[in-house]
């Protein structure tokens, strides 16, 4: 009688522990889209710490004491960005500046695209009058979407603030107590297990380290390639379009389809044939696909080892959670995902999915 009531009893407790899972899957979720200031800050202080470590230990073994290596290094950071942001500020007032020229020109091309569809809807009434598309009306945004606008505004400001104050010090502390924090998370382990876990976090730090470093340069390549053509077409702005076009390679697939928006912008001020703007996207996806599928696979490819798939639903997923800083920070996460996975027995069906 008891054999027969076991079956039932598996089935209760393997139900329960599913759900439990998914509850706790929606609550970090939940975590993450609610703290995503907070969490942006911390993950892209460890992809800097990273990043930085190696300067830090070359400077270690030249007699430098760690802490004043660290702090050397992060006010070097913080003077290449704030050089960097100024040179972009700059520029973006600039084309601020001169912003009705290019507006006039959008609303130009907004008024024919407007007028080629009422004429469509005026051919399409004619022929079911009955089911003809509803007088035009002047589209305006509603209370509730301008509240919403102003928000998600707020929001992308609190979350720069955070980043702008606490991520300098975030990588000081991690860079100069690397030993200390490195020795606390073997401890939140099991003796059994830190082996295990010190493998991991190797794996992990190398392949956090050669993604920046070979994105970096990625990026800076396809910036230099992408201002030269800008400047070579006699486009305005040459450098912002291409700084642009840069940052935009470091979001596979769909970056290389945004990067045609700002320059599109430009050239309406200049040009009216089509013609034009074909050379301007097709040069555009050349560059960004040659720096993908060429120049990243030897700099980033070779330990990072994600596929298509993973990449995009990467993409999907984390630009749903957290806009564009998901987009930037979803190959990272997926990496990181895909270490986890091959060095835990149970998830190593996952990880060979993940670099399939």
């Amino acid at each position: 009688m008891s054999a027969t009531q076991t079956p039932p009893s598996i089935v209760r407790i393997t139900g329960s522990t599913f759900s439990l899972k998914v509850l706790a899957a929606a609550i970090i979720l939940l975590f993450f889209y609610y703290a995503a200031g907070v969490v942006i800050t911390l993950l892209l202080s460890i992809l800097l710490a990273y990043f930085l470590d190696p300067a830090v230990e070359s400077l270690e073994r030249l007699r430098v004491p760690r802490t004043l290596g660290a702090m050397v290094m992060v006010l070097i950071l913080v003077s290449v960005l704030a050089a960097v942001g100024y040179g972009l500020w700059t520029r973006t007032a600039d084309f601020a500046a001169n912003w009705p020229k290019y507006g006039s020109v959008l609303k130009q091309a907004a008024g024919t695209v407007e007028g080629k569809i009422r004429g469509i809807e005026g051919q399409v009434s004619q022929i079911a009058p009955e089911q003809g598309a509803p007088a035009a009306t002047e589209a305006r945004l509603e209370p509730g979407v301008v509240r919403t606008l102003i928000l998600r505004g707020i929001g992308s400001l609190y979350a720069l603030f955070l980043e702008v104050t606490f991520m300098p010090f975030l990588v000081f502390f991690m860079l100069a107590e690397k030993r200390g924090v490195w020795h606390g998370t073997l401890q939140l382990f099991p003796a059994s297990r830190r082996t295990q876990v010190k493998e991991t976090l190797e794996d992990l730090r190398d392949v956090l380290r050669d993604y920046l470093a070979g994105m970096s340069i990625v990026t800076l390549v396809v910036i230099a390639v992408s201002s030269l053509f800008f400047w070579t077409l006699g486009l305005d702005y040459p450098i912002l379009t291409g700084i642009v076009s840069g940052l935009l390679n470091m979001v596979p697939y769909i970056g290389t389809v945004l990067a045609w928006l700002p320059a599109f912008v430009i050239a309406l001020a200049k040009w009216k044939t089509i013609g034009q703007f074909v050379l301007i996207a097709a040069t555009l996806t050349s560059i960004h696909l040659l720096a993908l599928n060429l120049l990243a696979p030897q700099l980033v490819g070779r330990r990072v080892r994600l596929n298509a798939v993973a990449i995009t639903v990467s993409l999907l997923f984390w630009g749903w959670v957290w806009g564009g800083m998901g987009l930037v920070l979803a190959i990272p996460i997926t990496a990181t995902l895909r270490v986890i996975c091959d060095h835990t027995e149970s998830w190593k069906p996952i990880g060979r999915w993940l670099s399939a």
